[in-house]
């Protein structure tokens, strides 16, 4: 339905200023639509106005500037010289207006590169999931995703945010907590058949423990006899810097892991993977971080932009606690 100049607010702001005031830019706006039509009715369709509407505005136009814009006829509109020459010169001054305006309006919106740093794994199953949805609601953004297993320096590698699992040491960085997840020994039904499902964390010295080799990593399996802490070392046999292969190896049967539940979940709910130990299990929970460098009020709207993305949608509320309809099948 179109609405009459004076009830449609877009016409009220385009011809019906207060007394004294000229909106030259929505008379200029008409006049050219109007033009380039060569029609009053077009014109008004596509500004949602009345005819006589667009009509009053093109002569009130023509009554300030004291001549003649258009000939009217019963068949059509022609410019006059006035009319050619003002169309001519008016045409690039609204493209100016509208770039400008476009140009301040996205200032407010994030917009530009952030680069973001993650493990190889957390990169494939955590962060690389939801980057359709994060190019969708900011639209003006770049991402630059670089996947490594090495702990890099985040003005070194260039990177806005890094992505970070377990507790962080201290440094100048600024840390976001994102979520939290339990661990859990796991092993595949088919190594537990072969060498046994152990029962207590004095049995673990007869298994193969998967551990990790980079540099933080700690050197030993935290469980919890009768109340008191006792540290399991790894072991020597098998150590890597991939969650991801370390979960696949323990998947195939190459030996025992301590994964975090959130990667294990699937293969667990699945059975490829069992939980054993868990009456000795302490309960702890691995954080994970989005880190950054720099203050957060004086972050760019790009980088706060992503963090805050990523603080709303990363839930990792799931792996905080073991299934209970799981602990049958970590009986063994």
């Amino acid at each position: 339905m179109i609405r009459d100049l004076e009830t449609s607010p877009r016409a009220v702001a385009a011809a019906a200023s207060p007394a004294g005031e000229i909106n030259r830019h929505a008379e200029l706006e008409v006049f050219v639509q109007v033009a380039e039509r060569s029609s009053f009715s077009a014109a008004a369709r596509h500004r949602g106005m009345t005819p006589s509407a667009v009509s009053k505005t093109v002569a009130r136009l023509e009554a300030r500037l004291g001549v003649q814009l258009l000939r009217r006829s019963t068949r059509r509109l022609e410019l006059t010289a006035e009319g050619e020459q003002l169309l001519l010169q008016g045409r690039p001054l609204l493209a100016d207006w509208q770039a400008l305006e476009q140009s301040i309006a996205r200032q407010g919106q994030p917009q530009g590169l952030v680069r973001i740093n993650a493990s190889t794994s957390t990169g494939q199953h955590l962060l690389v999931p939801l980057v359709a949805e994060l190019m969708q609601t900011w639209p003006g953004l770049q991402l630059d995703l670089s996947f490594t297993d090495h702990v890099v320096d985040l003005i070194e590698a260039r990177a806005d945010i890094a992505i970070r699992w377990g507790r962080l040491p201290s440094s100048d960085m600024v840390a976001r907590l994102l979520g939290r997840t339990r661990q859990v020994i796991v092993g595949a039904p088919a190594y537990l058949q072969r060498h046994g499902v152990p029962r207590h964390p004095d049995e673990l010295a007869g298994h193969v423990r998967i551990g990790w080799n980079y540099a933080r990593a700690v050197p030993h399996w935290p469980l919890q006899v009768a109340g008191q802490p006792v540290a399991v070392p790894m072991g020597e046999v098998l150590r890597l810097n991939d969650g991801d292969a370390m979960r696949a190896l323990a998947v195939a049967g190459a030996g025992l892991a301590r994964l975090s539940l959130y990667h294990a979940w699937e293969d667990l709910h699945a059975g490829r993977l069992q939980a054993v130990l868990e009456e000795f299990n302490p309960g702890d929970l691995e954080p994970i971080h989005a880190v950054y460098v720099g203050k957060p009020g004086q972050l760019p709207a790009r980088t706060r932009a992503v963090l805050d993305f990523l603080k709303n949608r990363v839930d990792l509320r799931h792996a905080e606690t073991f299934p209970a309809g799981l602990l049958l099948n970590a009986a063994g």
